[in-house]
């Protein structure tokens, strides 16, 4: 008889727990006196993230910026890149900014927005749920630190029978 293969652990969140990481992070944002006039997603594990952030903040503009650099859990693109469609950069120039994202595993992606914006003359600041030990870019708010791979309630389950990247039976 042969042992169960072992599950890697992981960190869970729960819809639930969503909710009280997103309140959690907006109050640590707001005790630090920092007033974003714009609040951008890095599409798409951050799109609900910002959401979330941008309603508890009170931020009514908002914007997405797409970048790719997970291919599959734990495997990446050699560096992460922009997609289309792109920003409106010329509309954050001089603007406060939150960069938005799940987590800062390697912290690239998070990086590259980061220049991203700095170099179109806004003044940004970084949020995300994770960070990991070894990201690169430690981000200026943060809910948890964590080594594990995390299971996001958005992205638990598989795509829907018939939606893109499914197979039609």
């Amino acid at each position: 008889m042969s042992s169960p293969i072992p599950t890697p652990a992981r960190e869970v969140l729960t819809w639930e727990r969503f909710g009280v990481a997103s309140r959690q992070l907006a109050q640590q944002i707001a005790e630090s006196g920092f007033r974003a006039e714009i609040v951008i997603a890095i599409a798409r594990g951050g799109l609900l993230p910002a959401g979330a952030l941008a309603y508890a903040l009170g931020t009514k503009a908002a914007g997405t910026l797409n970048v790719e650099f997970y291919s599959d859990i734990e495997e990446t693109l050699p560096d992460p890149v922009v997609l289309e469609p792109m920003l409106d950069t010329a509309a954050i120039n001089g603007k406060r900014l939150l960069v938005v994202d799940d987590v800062a595993d390697s912290g690239r992606t998070l990086a590259l927005v980061m220049d991203l914006m700095k170099q179109h003359g806004a003044d940004a600041r970084s949020a995300v749920l994770y960070t990991k030990p070894r990201t690169i870019l430690v981000p200026d708010y943060s809910w948890r630190e964590t080594e594990l791979w995390i299971t996001f309630p958005w992205s638990a389950q598989p795509p829907v029978e018939g939606a893109v990247g499914t197979a039609l039976v």
